[in-house]
């Protein structure tokens, strides 16, 4: 990736979000990274590059979405367990406690999950987007109970100062089957 920003929008309208990608996509020399629509009828945009870049992309974006804009982010020096975990199905091998942070948005959760890595020495094991979950969002780290506890509590501060956050849970132990379900 050429930078090391991102930006995310999230759009109520799929039609709004391929108009909007457009306009980003001209407004700054940045790169795509996912455009797609994601449950509950909405569209999800991703973009990264240099910092001025990626802001001025956001910044057109946001106007251009002419009132379907649910949320935005831009996020300088994204962790990379972050970005790498977009759009990927849950994998790595879980041990020790598990974390789970579920938001009612995207572009938030990514934000969270960015502060949450940064916050602990966790891995993240899954972020899931909007996909078959009715438009919500849901991260996965694993480590020991300490770290997790903390990257949790770093989640959920982004999540609810946004007014997004669904429920939060640590599990120390968590059953063998449940951690089958991860992988």
């Amino acid at each position: 990736m050429n930078g090391s920003s991102v930006g995310l929008l999230e759009l109520t309208s799929v039609a709004a979000g391929f108009a909007v990608a457009d306009a980003m996509l001209k407004a700054a020399n940045v790169r795509l990274l996912l455009s797609r629509s994601i449950c509950s009828g909405k569209f999800m945009i991703l973009i990264g590059g240099d910092a001025a870049a990626v802001a001025s992309a956001v910044a057109t974006g946001t106007v251009a979405a002419a009132g379907c804009l649910i949320d935005q982010t831009v996020l300088s020096n994204l962790h990379p367990d972050v970005l790498e975990a977009i759009g990927r199905p849950g994998t790595g091998e879980a041990s020790g406690a598990l974390g789970i942070v579920e938001s009612f948005n995207v572009a938030t959760l990514v934000e969270a999950a960015d502060a949450a890595v940064k916050a602990a020495t966790v891995t993240l094991l899954e972020l899931r987007l909007a996909m078959a979950l009715g438009g919500k969002a849901f991260a996965v780290f694993t480590g020991d109970v300490a770290s997790v506890q903390s990257a949790v509590d770093a989640a959920k501060r982004v999540l609810a100062e946004a007014g997004v956050l669904v429920n939060a849970v640590v599990l120390a132990r968590p059953h063998p089957g449940v951690y089958r379900e991860l992988v």
